[in-house]
């Protein structure tokens, strides 16, 4: 079957939607820009990528399959005293790369296709249970925590892996793990070595959110422009605070 990627949304259409993770948390800060991008294919400001990011996730995935291969507990896990062994799969790659399929599930009351790319996923062999990781690099004073306000964002992507995989049918543990590394900013120098410490923190998540989240995105996407929205964290969405400053600022410009 073939499912819809890039086209705009329609009201009433008979073919599955595709809704990335990333979407879902889009709808989830401001329903507003959600609509817009779905239906209008308007988009916000993106930032420059973070290459060195990318570089981080792709070397931890190296690094992490080389105990795939072997089924051994990887270091770092054994610091953390996890008797875990990355997960081997023959679709471990499909599930990685969000752009061409992910880890994807229909979600049939909604008729949308729910998908998203894991960074990766161990296993507890004792209970015949998958874990999910995620990635993720900064390079800050002091530790590396997930106590701000906007890593709701981290928490809710790593509960969306978590929903996927058990509506592909597989038992998941609701502890997640975030291998979080941080660049040393208190080295003499940087003579073209920047140094990591990396720590594992642990998450325990849950998706009791999501269903009703995908129920309330499928109206949203069925009706009409939400209202300006206001950010998950409280107050306006900035990107929609811009939008209609930027409006008003253009429609006084013509009136003089």
């Amino acid at each position: 079957m073939a499912y819809q990627r890039s086209a705009p949304y329609r009201p009433g259409q008979t073919e599955p939607y595709k809704i990335s993770r990333s979407k879902i948390d889009l709808f989830m800060q401001c329903p507003r820009c959600f609509w817009l991008d779905a239906r209008l294919k308007i988009k916000r400001p993106s930032s420059p990528p973070f290459r060195i990011n990318s570089a981080i996730d792709e070397l931890f995935k190296k690094e992490f399959d080389v105990h795939r291969a072997a089924q051994t507990t990887h270091p770092l896990c054994e610091t953390y005293g996890l008797k875990l062994v990355p997960f081997k799969h023959e679709k471990m790659d499909e599930w990685r790369d969000a752009l061409r399929r992910g880890v994807q599930s229909l979600h049939e009351p909604s008729n949308l296709l729910i998908t998203g790319g894991v960074d990766d996923i161990w296993v507890n062999l004792e209970k015949n249970e998958l874990v999910v990781v995620d990635y993720k690099a900064t390079a800050k004073n002091g530790e590396v925590s997930l106590d701000a306000d906007w890593q709701i964002s981290y928490k809710r992507q790593l509960e969306v892996y978590q929903w996927l995989l058990r509506q592909n049918g597989f038992k998941v543990s609701d502890t997640g793990y975030f291998v979080y590394t941080n660049g040393k900013l208190d080295a003499a120098g940087f003579k073209d070595v920047l140094e990591f410490r990396t720590k594992i923190i642990d998450y325990k998540g849950s998706d009791n959110w999501i269903e009703p989240a995908i129920m309330r995105l499928k109206e949203c996407l069925d009706g009409d422009m939400p209202a300006v929205g206001t950010a998950a964290m409280g107050g306006e969405c900035e990107h929609c605070a811009y939008a209609r400053a930027r409006t008003q600022l253009t429609l006084e410009a013509l009136r003089k």
